[in-house]
């Protein structure tokens, strides 16, 4: 019976798990959004070194259609703002997962200590990751 986890325990796992797979998803989440915020940071840079006469195509959908300097640099500054919000959102995210997780992880150990030695102390103590 000893390898069997305590009905809490188990849902703890199950939890910090969960959490993992989150992490997960928030960190490619952010790795697509900042891959797509360098790609627009690198084509607005080289839409400031053109011409403003040139003359400028703009994805929409499976077409290419022409488009105005000006129009193109808006979009192309409203995009890169919008990426770097979300990727500040995703960091954020990824932080507080992250917290969330070592928590957990932590309420887990104790659990597992506690239900196996007591409350804490024994003789490899002095050398533990301490608990203040």
């Amino acid at each position: 019976m000893q390898g069997s986890l305590p009905p809490e325990a188990q849902e703890k796992l199950e939890e910090l798990q969960d959490l993992q797979e989150t992490a997960q998803q928030v960190a490619a989440q952010k790795q697509s959004a900042e891959s797509t915020l360098n790609d627009s940071k690198t084509a607005l840079e080289a839409l400031e070194d053109m011409d403003e006469d040139t003359v400028m195509y703009r994805e929409v959908g499976e077409l290419l259609v022409e488009t105005e300097y000006d129009e193109a640099y808006e979009d192309l500054e409203e995009r890169v703002d919008s990426l770097e919000v979300r990727v500040e959102q995703l960091n954020k995210q990824e932080e507080r997962v992250q917290e969330q997780f070592e928590d957990l992880q932590q309420e887990l150990q104790q659990m597992l200590q506690g239900g196996a030695g007591g409350a804490g102390g024994g003789p490899m103590g002095p050398g533990g990751a301490g608990g203040d």
